[in-house]
């Protein structure tokens, strides 16, 4: 009777201690949520603000490889004022003011009357990374006539291509009737001016005046002379929101408040979080060694019927522009991280070829299957050419 009473004693006291540690078991755990929820909202604030948002490439905030702050910090330096804008109508606002010289990074969102009006409300304009149809809008007769090779002289009158003097220049275009030519690329020039009702140049700024090209040769100058005309420069970075004429009707994302949406990421993670702590548990996962060996073969045409089904030819392209890119620089005998234009230049020594053609055969991008069978069969003869070339160089101790 004793051993029962004493049992029945100790019952409520251990009771008691569980229910304790369930309860702070439970604490514990919503307080943890809790400070993974404020975390992670700190995070997607961070990460939504202006300042941690990928920027365009020759963006004039942009500190990376390819932005533009190197030459906007130096303009500014100068006392040239420089007002960003990235809105067509920022843009169009801001060149009302008058000696204003327009600078617009890549035009390709804008419709051919968008960059009309805009060339035409400033008193200079500047268009940094020109498509072939903005050249031949704006300079009506010009083509793509290939890619820079080398240091070249500007070989014009044009008084900034005069005080810059030899540049490493980008994509080049044909210069029409009445249009100055400087900076002779292939059958074309580098550099294209145009006396509109105002004056246009067309450059490739994307291979001079992005922060990695800016100091090389006469880039800066150029820059600096093009750019820096007017005492005031209004720098447009088109984005997907100008497409069309820019004036489209706002959509669902402009009209709701900005922490709109940072709020239903939280919301839904502080869910996610609840489930896997309150859900049910169905023990651990328990390794099984399987005893299956898949041929390479079997793999391989796996992976093509995948990419065949997907109908995306461009990353199919780019899959075997970066195998051949890689296999022909080990064949050449650089490094493994060698870049498209290092291999191109390279190859073209070899094989006796012009490297601007060969660049055109890495770059292609083909948008059908047939034009994907096409770009291999020119890969495929590209590699043969240059594994011909590097056997017949190196001789029989090669093999």
């Amino acid at each position: 009777m004793t051993a029962v009473d004493r049992t029945a004693g100790a019952d409520p006291f251990a009771a008691e201690i569980g229910e304790r540690r369930t309860r702070a078991r439970s604490a514990l755990g919503w307080v943890l949520i809790g400070v993974a929820v404020v975390l992670i909202g700190a995070v997607v604030t961070l990460l939504s603000s202006d300042g941690w948002r990928e920027r365009e490439p020759l963006d004039p905030e942009g500190s990376g490889p390819d932005g533009a702050r190197a030459i906007v910090s130096i303009l500014r330096e100068q006392g040239v004022e420089v007002v960003e804008a990235d809105r067509r109508g920022q843009a169009l606002a801001a060149l009302e003011t008058p000696g204003t010289t327009l600078v617009i990074t890549d035009p390709w969102y804008l419709s051919d009357d968008t960059i009309l009006a805009l060339a035409d409300a400033a008193d200079d304009t500047v268009v940094l990374d020109p498509s072939a149809e903005t050249a031949a809008l704006l300079a009506p007769g010009a083509e793509h006539s290939g890619f820079g090779d080398g240091p070249v002289e500007p070989a014009c009158a044009l008084p900034a291509a005069e005080r810059a003097g030899a540049i490493l220049p980008g994509r080049g275009f044909t210069a029409p009737s009445g249009v100055t030519g400087c900076y002779p690329v292939g059958d074309g020039h580098a550099l294209l001016r145009s006396e509109r009702p105002s004056p246009v140049t067309l450059i490739d700024g994307t291979e001079l005046f992005d922060n990695a090209h800016l100091a090389a040769e006469g880039n800066a100058a150029l820059g600096l002379g093009l750019i820096g005309t007017h005492d005031r420069v209004v720098w447009f970075v088109p984005s997907l929101a100008d497409a069309d004429d820019g004036e489209a009707a706002p959509q669902l994302g402009d009209l709701v408040p900005p922490w709109l949406t940072p709020g239903i990421v939280l919301l839904l993670v502080a869910g996610l979080a609840a489930a896997v702590w309150r859900g049910r548990r169905f023990g651990p996962l328990v390794a099984e060694r399987l005893p299956v060996t898949v041929r390479g073969s079997e793999t391989l045409e796996g992976r093509a019927r995948l990419y065949a089904r997907a109908a995306d030819p461009a990353h199919a392209a780019a899959l075997m522009r970066d195998g051949a890119t890689e296999r022909m620089a080990r064949r050449l005998g650089l490094a493994a991280t060698a870049s498209r234009a290092e291999v191109a230049d390279a190859a073209a020594v070899r094989v006796g070829g012009r490297a601007a053609v060969i660049r055109a055969i890495l770059e292609d991008s083909p948008a059908t299957d047939a034009d994907l069978a096409e770009f291999g069969t020119r890969l495929r003869d590209l590699e043969d050419a240059v594994e011909a070339a590097v056997r017949t160089t190196s001789g029989p101790s090669a093999r």
